[in-house]
């Protein structure tokens, strides 16, 4: 509950304690009866803020969670809980950055009053909806009393996908199994047989060869390694010509990465400041619904040390940037991966044409739409 007196109300306070000392002091009438008139005023004004209000105040979003240019409605519903009829008063009711004024007529004992209001969905973003605060006042804005009635609610607008069903395959596919040259004493592929030592696990002991032979022999093994795909998204301003390209990005960032966790792999995502969550697709696209650019962002030159620093363990990398680095800065900022990882440098240019170069692990792959993403991926395998 808070009581606000404007600028208007305390020039008005100001004049009315002016005008009565001028007719005081100077026995100016005209000034003590403005001055009287204004005291008036403001009194009725405070007078107007008094009472208590009893209200079961609900709010409610038919979903939480949609698409870029999706139907996103809500419900507010205010009811009486006292036993006298409420005075008329105005809700206000913050959507984003913007705030919308409802009207609440009066209401009898237990009566409800429904307002239902879209939301607006053009753009992807986390949307703060509420509190919900009902505001009295006079009608000339001089003071005014918010009650705050419930707690904001987040509506999460996700950026657009593209099914990359059967396109991410070759890339993305799950490398368990594939050997290294690492040798280890316990993994899943087998790679010679060599004397045993002490300390060795003698569950690996390979008896017909120990037996025929007259010493113990241990079998040993090449490292394997399964996939982990580490998504990078620059975050810096200077990388993008216009935020529709940036849109762009973050689209492909959430395309790759919903995919990715749909075939159940190891992911990584990298956006802003930190990790963006990657339990669940609905959670990645939470996080990607609010990523936004900041100056001294990330930027397409440092990518490749984030993926270095952050996921050193992949061994897939896909780096995601605007149009405006050029391809000595994409080949610069992916010269950090970790050697052996298979590099995708996506350059988001709208309305550009397919391209993808690769040479040896790294690709550099160019990007006009979103539609385009499963052709880039298959160029890029192939």
């Amino acid at each position: 509950m808070a009581l606000r007196v404007s600028g208007a109300g305390w020039a008005a306070a100001v004049a009315a304690v002016v005008g009565l000392v001028l007719g005081r002091v100077l026995g100016w009438v005209e000034a003590a009866v403005g001055g009287a008139a204004l005291a008036g005023l403001v009194v009725v004004a405070l007078l107007m803020t008094v009472g208590r209000e009893r209200y079961a105040v609900d709010l409610d979003l038919a979903d939480r969670r949609v698409r870029v240019g999706e139907r996103a409605v809500g419900r507010l519903a205010v009811r009486n809980v006292a036993r006298r009829r409420s005075l008329p008063a105005r809700i206000e009711l913050p959507v984003g950055a913007g705030a919308a004024d409802l009207a609440l007529p009066s209401l009898g004992p237990g009566a409800e009053h429904d307002d239902i209001f879209a939301i607006p969905t053009s753009r992807r973003a986390v949307v703060v909806v509420g509190p919900v605060r009902s505001v009295r006042g006079d009608p000339l804005g001089l003071a005014r009393r918010r009650v705050r009635w419930t707690e904001p609610v987040e509506l999460y607008v996700h950026p657009e996908l593209v099914s990359l069903a059967g396109a991410s395959a070759g890339l993305l596919r799950d490398l368990e199994g594939q050997s290294t040259r690492d040798l280890s004493d316990s993994d899943l592929s087998f790679h010679a047989l060599r004397d045993y030592v002490a300390g060795d696990d003698r569950r690996y002991i390979h008896w017909r060869t120990t037996a025929r032979r007259g010493a113990l022999m241990v079998k040993q093994f090449e490292d394997t390694r399964r996939t982990q795909t580490a998504l990078a998204l620059s975050t810096d301003p200077r990388d993008y010509a216009d935020d529709d390209e940036f849109e762009l990005a973050v689209s492909t960032v959430a395309s790759l990465g919903v995919q990715t966790l749909r075939e159940e792999r190891d992911l990584a995502v990298l956006a802003g400041g930190g990790r963006l969550r990657v339990e669940t697709p609905p959670l990645l696209l939470d996080d990607c619904a609010g990523v936004q650019l900041t100056i001294g962002g990330t930027g397409m030159s440092a990518l490749g040390r984030r993926v270095a620093r952050d996921a050193p363990e992949a061994s897939v990398a896909v780096l995601v940037t605007g149009s405006v680095p050029s391809a000595g800065d994409l080949r610069a900022g992916a010269r950090h991966v970790p050697v052996g990882t298979r590099t995708v440098v996506m350059r988001c240019t709208a309305g550009e044409e397919v391209q993808v170069r690769t040479q040896g692990s790294l690709s550099l792959a160019t990007l006009g739409t979103l539609d385009d993403l499963p052709r880039v991926l298959r160029r890029v395998v192939s």
